[in-house]
């Protein structure tokens, strides 16, 4: 007899075989002891919990077809066993395969994990370089600018001292220059003094670095009255020509052949002309003894500059050298 259940998981409908082909099969705790290792369980969710629910399966279709019988006195209905996994040393292989599989992913993954750290390792590095290198950095740019402040501080330091030593200078400089006029004053104070006394009554020579050349009353053809009316005083022109005492000039200007000539006349009327003068000083007024009325030259009849000077009394020449002598003076 057929059974009518439907097919289920691991079972097949086939026709009824005699009792001969099918050997009862009880499984017990012995038939489903796992082989080796303890990867096997009786009691899990493997192969052989599945096929003890494909002989429940198969008894529960003898008892709906025909009652409760043994095994014995009904046809065999054929149970399609599933393929139970391999419990030899193949699976063995399989799982060594698998761990391997997982070192190598765990090698991988602890590579992988190394790799990380070693790269956030060279992050950090190049980090913690960067940040030495800035703040490197930075205490350069601090040194040089305290360097430069340093600088500029010595240099208005060094300007400063400059300064104050140029005032200093400066300052000792306008003290001597007052000291120095002070001392020309004091200097031109003293020759004022001394030039006054000389003009009260005493006599000057009429000039300074000379030589006498030609004295009073030498015959020659040179005068045209024949004789020297005078005394030759030989200078280099411009060399200063004085009075010889306190007086007034009563002339100066040109004398034809005495060239440029000031007659000073002094207080007892006597005349003292100045010859062939390359320059006047004074050519009027009041003159004491010592004083620079013009220069010496050697303009008019001459042959080289001197001072002819000559001395009148009454309208007539007189000996300058003797006169001289008898006012305390030697030429």
């Amino acid at each position: 007899m057929a059974s009518n259940l439907p097919a289920r998981e691991g079972v097949e409908n086939h026709e009824p075989q005699s009792a001969g082909a099918w050997g009862e099969w009880n499984p017990t705790e012995d038939s489903v002891r796992p082989i080796r290792g303890k990867h096997r369980n009786a009691k899990g969710g493997g192969g052989l919990a599945r096929s003890s629910t494909v002989l429940g399966v198969g008894i529960i279709a003898a008892v709906g077809a025909g009652g409760i019988a043994t095994a014995q006195n009904r046809p065999q209905v054929p149970i399609s066993m599933p393929s139970l996994p391999d419990l030899t040393g193949d699976d063995d292989s399989g799982a060594h395969d698998r761990r391997a599989d997982a070192g190598a992913r765990g090698a991988e993954a602890s590579a992988a994990q190394s790799q990380d750290q070693a790269d956030a390792g060279e992050v950090l590095r190049t980090r913690i370089l960067q940040q030495a290198e800035t703040q490197h950095e930075a205490t350069d740019v601090q040194t040089r600018l305290q360097a430069e402040q340093a600088a500029r501080e010595a240099a208005a330091a060094e300007a400063k001292a400059k300064r104050e030593e140029a005032e200093k200078a400066a300052e000792e400089a306008r003290a001597a220059a007052e000291k120095q006029a002070k001392e020309a004053a004091d200097a031109a104070a003293k020759a004022e003094q001394e030039r006054a006394a000389q003009s009260a009554g005493s006599y000057s020579l009429p000039t300074s670095s000379y030589t006498l050349t030609s004295y009073y009353g030498a015959a020659g053809s040179m005068w045209s009255s024949g004789h020297h009316t005078g005394l030759d005083f030989a200078a280099p022109t411009g060399t200063p020509v004085k009075a010889v005492g306190a007086g007034k000039i009563t002339s100066a200007g040109w004398s034809g052949a005495y060239g440029y000539r000031i007659v000073l006349e002094l207080e007892d009327g006597t005349e003292i002309w100045y010859c062939h003068l390359s320059s006047m000083s004074v050519t009027s007024g009041q003159v004491g003894a010592g004083d620079t009325i013009g220069r010496v030259g050697a303009t008019g009849n001459v042959t080289g500059p001197h001072l002819h000077l000559e001395v009148r009394k009454g309208g007539s020449t007189v000996d300058p050298l003797s006169w001289l002598r008898s006012k305390g003076l030697t030429p």
